[in-house]
């Protein structure tokens, strides 16, 4: 007898051929119909819908889990599950303010909210047709506490799987403390509880291996590719024996910043938050298996004071001043942290770009005492460098001049000297591997949008990348600038992860990176590559 998975995937293949050529010969912009974007999966089959001739996916479930545990298979069902909507994202405080400035430039979209959060998105030019495109798979910003797959609307990836015939994949996972809250002290049914975060992160991986074939994506060429928090999450891939063999190149956007590291074990920080986490929930020990059932919001105010209150105890400091969710180096899942003194030997062969934007998080922007400095004469800046480096006070001005010869001083501070340094070191760490490229970026270009006010900010690049620049005007003012640049761009992005070499005819030369040529390719309107133009200046700046 004929298993159920089986007659459904043989009705999927045909139902699939009739909707490649039903969906090449409407005229309408956007087709959906029963017999449109039909594919089967390992557990089950799946219907889309088609937009302006790309495939589109919302919403497939990966994995399943129950709060605090390592993923699962999705059951396998018979019956056809429609990928209409996007799933759920994972539950995460939202904000009480708005920034007025900072959402009209970068505006986030919020979503419904639920702790089964393990989906993912797809975007195709085709599907059941026999090639092989490059797959590259998004991972989102918002460190490892917030943010989700549809956070920002530039993440959208029609307009990239279009031009560069790619299969684009946004993924959603388990963040704050439902994905990184260590209870491993409190049995072995928790040993992973704090990486589980990062677990869904790989099963989506597994999911894409075993699935992606049927989506006209390539298993044996795929690219992983984050911002921010989601380059933190490729740098920690990279160093994750289960990820190995899972993907074959890799994009770390503005991901390698100092504060953005992970819980060493023994500092012992993961388990104490965890301790304080049960004692501002009035919860023994003994009773730890409440937590499953426990509303999210309570669990997520316990928790994000126990984060506080560690920070207080320990004087530690992250990225915004206090300690915050991260992965857990346990020596088992994550052996080591990634980049702490040398690249990964597990992936020394995978091919790696990395960069960041040129103000980032500028001095300027987070330190009240240099509010106001864009009006500081040299005198000024001078005297709050005697203040931050006393020794160090010509040399500081030195390298600026040195560095950004054009620029004029009461910029300086606005030049990003926190993502800066740790994507330098990243990148020659990988270079001295000396087994695959390591290509390293600066993004330079200034948005017109606020008579230039942000310059090139954290997600600056991220609309250029994904060539959405008519999705968000707002970011960059949709001129013909912009659109220039983001052909040149998406193209880079597109050509390394189909070759692992981003060169194309719209840039200079880009050669790849070592400690001894010190290669950034300066990403704006004339793109150009300087050597050695600003390490000086950051190795100044870098913590002692």
């Amino acid at each position: 007898m004929m298993k159920p998975y089986v007659q459904v995937l043989l009705l999927t293949t045909s139902l699939a051929c009739a909707a490649a050529q039903s969906g090449t010969q409407s005229a309408d912009p956007l087709i959906v119909s029963r017999d449109v974007a039909v594919v089967a999966t390992e557990s089950g089959t799946i219907q889309g819908f088609v937009h302006r001739g790309i495939y589109t996916y919302r919403g497939i479930p990966y994995a399943r889990a129950a709060r605090f545990l390592p993923p699962e298979k999705v059951a396998a069902s018979d019956k056809v599950r429609s990928a209409f909507n996007y799933g759920f994202i994972c539950p995460q405080a939202q904000p009480e303010t708005i920034n007025e400035r900072g959402e009209f430039f970068t505006a986030h979209r919020l979503w419904i909210t639920n702790d089964d959060c393990q989906n993912l998105n797809i975007w195709t030019p085709s599907i059941m047709d026999g090639k092989r495109r490059p797959v590259m798979v998004w991972f989102h910003g918002g460190g490892y506490t917030n943010g989700s797959s549809i956070e920002q609307i530039v993440y959208d990836g029609e307009n990239l799987s279009r031009k560069g015939d790619v299969v684009v994949v946004t993924v959603n996972h388990r963040l704050n403390v439902a994905g990184f809250l260590d209870l491993s002290a409190y049995g072995p049914k928790y040993r992973y509880s704090g990486n589980v975060g990062i677990m869904d992160l790989v099963a989506a991986l597994q999911w894409i291996q075993a699935n992606i074939a049927h989506f006209g994506g390539d298993p044996s060429n795929v690219t992983i590719f984050g911002q921010s928090g989601g380059g933190g999450k490729v740098m920690t891939l990279l160093a994750i024996p289960a990820a190995k063999g899972l993907f074959h190149k890799a994009i770390i956007e503005s991901g390698a910043a100092r504060g953005l590291g992970m819980t060493l074990p023994e500092s012992k920080t993961s388990r104490r938050i965890a301790e304080l986490t049960l004692q501002n929930l009035g919860l023994d020990p003994a009773n730890v298996d409440q937590l499953q059932s426990m509303p999210y919001h309570q669990l997520n105010e316990a928790s994000d004071k126990a984060l506080k209150q560690f920070s207080k105890e320990s004087g530690q400091k992250g990225l915004l001043g206090g300690i915050g969710w991260s992965p857990v180096v346990d020596g088992d899942y994550i052996p080591a942290q990634p980049f702490d003194t040398r690249a990964p030997s597990q992936s020394e062969d995978i091919p790696l770009m990395i960069g960041s934007t040129l103000n980032e998080f500028p001095l300027a922007a987070f330190n009240p005492r240099t509010q106001g400095s864009d009006g500081w004469s040299m005198d000024q800046l001078k005297a709050y460098f005697r203040e931050t480096h006393p020794d160090k006070v010509d040399a500081i001005v030195a390298a600026y001049q040195k560095s950004y010869p054009g620029m004029k001083s009461n910029q300086w501070l606005y030049v990003d000297t926190l993502f800066r340094p740790g994507t330098i070191a990243t990148a020659a760490m990988k270079s001295d591997q000396h087994k695959a490229p390591v290509y390293l970026y600066l993004f330079t270009w200034q948005s017109p949008i606020m008579d230039y006010a942000a310059g090139a900010p954290h997600c600056a690049e991220i609309p250029f990348v994904f060539d959405n620049i008519t999705l968000m005007e707002q970011s960059t003012g949709g001129g013909k600038a912009a659109l220039a640049l983001a052909d040149k761009v998406s193209e880079a992005w597109i050509n390394f992860a189909r070759h692992g070499d981003p060169n194309n005819s719209g840039l200079p030369k880009w050669p790849a990176y070592t400690r001894d040529n010190g290669a950034t390719m300066m990403l704006d309107n004339a793109s150009e590559v300087r050597h050695h133009h600003d390490e000086e200046l950051m190795r100044l700046f870098a913590p002692d």
